[in-house]
């Protein structure tokens, strides 16, 4: 199993529409992919614009193929409109 954490410094004002994305666009496509485990977003407490997304999934191969879909491809200008920067660490999940 493997588990990525996109780190997003959203851009200032636009927090509630990253949100209201998160929950009613992304999450639901992203749901849906074979191999999907989990997904949340977390804000950090001491700086509302910047935003964890921790994605897990079955394997590798499953997670390749959700950034590779037709529904990501279409979602990605939308959440990019929202962000200034983003970094991406991927992990395998021991335990």
């Amino acid at each position: 199993m493997i588990e990525r954490h996109v780190t997003f410094e959203v851009l200032q004002g636009k927090e509630e529409a990253f949100e209201q994305f998160f929950v009613h666009e992304y999450r639901p496509a992203m749901s849906r992919m074979a191999g999907f485990v989990r997904l949340e977003l977390l804000r950090e407490s001491e700086a509302p614009s910047s935003y964890q997304m921790t994605i897990r999934f079955e394997t590798l191969e499953t997670a390749a193929a959700w950034r590779s879909s037709p529904e990501h491809q279409a979602l990605s200008p939308k959440l990019k409109a929202l962000y200034s920067g983003s970094q991406v660490q991927v992990y395998e999940v021991i335990a």
